[in-house]
């Protein structure tokens, strides 16, 4: 088989198509020949050498797919030759087929393209366990989403609104009519505005219950100040930076909690958790469109280059590479 390959890491060129050894399962796995993988920020980072995949995973990158089950491991139920499914990967998404543990596979939602549900398994499933599993985000509270703009930001800012949530964004200012129509309440533009002092306007000076967190470092102080009493602040990313300063003190008086999670290590377990409350809580929320895939481009998976090039610069929803 063909897959996107790094000889060596570096910049969007770092990225070769090239022949590779085809996948076998494993007893309880499947191979995917795979029509479509999305680009995540891990993906970049991988690239840049920042980012190696868990031990036993593929060495290409991509975190997500979907495609048609070709194959089964020898103790894999539930499950068809000839199936059309998506799935959550710890790698190897860039490839024409894919072996994933049959616990990681999640049928496409009924009025989805199959191209399209490969934007869907790493956002849902990081989305889900944070913001609702982890800071059990409640009807009427109020969730604030950094990057709406991101596949994640999109995702976050429509599975909130699914679930009774007044979703305050940050993005620049050309994104917030698309964010809004997604369901945001209010965007922030973080190039102009304090989103501290914005956020505490518009809830009343409470702050905002729970936070979901792509920048890390440069936040996380900022970051609690803008939590209401009881807050809890989920960091998943260090677009920011890696290290920030936080005031306990602070953190005290508003009995507030900050948690920072990684999906892609977690043991294949926890993954399994995760996709099965993510198949039977969200996955009737996109099929009945109130949560849809956001797509920013379609490439051949033959330029990933370029898909790279995309997701390093401003756009909104998932970029994906797609095979015939």
């Amino acid at each position: 088989m063909r897959a996107i390959t790094i000889p060596e890491p570096g910049g969007p060129d770092a990225l070769v198509w090239a022949d590779v050894p085809d996948p076998s399962p494993g007893s309880d796995e499947v191979v995917i020949d795979v029509r479509a993988s999305a680009v995540n920020r891990a993906d970049v980072l991988q690239r840049q050498g920042h980012y190696p995949p868990p031990a036993g995973a593929p060495p290409y990158p991509g975190l997500e797919c979907a495609g048609v089950i070709s194959a089964l491991g020898s103790d894999v139920t539930g499950w068809e030759v000839g199936q059309p499914v998506c799935a959550l990967l710890s790698g190897g998404g860039y490839a024409e087929r894919v072996a994933v543990p049959a616990g990681q596979l999640l049928p496409v939602p009924a009025g989805v393209d199959l191209v399209d549900a490969a934007a869907l398994p790493e956002v849902a499933c990081t989305v889900w366990s944070n913001v609702v599993q982890l800071a059990r985000l409640g009807i009427s509270e109020t969730l604030l989403v950094h990057g709406g703009g991101s596949g994640i930001g999109t995702f976050a800012i429509q599975l909130g609104a699914a679930l009774g949530a007044t979703v305050l964004v940050t993005a620049r200012a050309d994104k917030h009519d698309r964010l809004r129509e997604l369901g945001a309440a209010h965007a922030i533009d973080y190039t102009t505005e304090d989103f501290v002092e914005a956020t505490k306007r518009l809830t009343d000076g409470r702050g905002a219950d729970v936070i979901l967190d792509i920048m890390g470092g440069s936040y996380l102080g900022r970051n609690v100040t803008a939590l209401a009493t009881g807050g809890r602040l989920v960091v998943i990313g260090l677009q920011g930076g890696r290290k920030g300063e936080l005031n306990v003190a602070e953190l005290l008086a508003k009995r507030g909690s900050v948690t920072a999670t990684a999906l892609r290590s977690r043991p294949a377990a926890e993954k399994a958790a995760i996709v099965r409350g993510v198949r039977e809580e969200v996955w009737p929320l996109v099929e009945s469109g109130a949560i849809r895939p956001i797509i920013h481009r379609r490439l051949p998976m033959a330029e990933a280059a370029e898909a790279h090039r995309i997701m390093e610069s401003s756009h909104i929803g998932k970029v994906l590479l797609t095979l015939d």
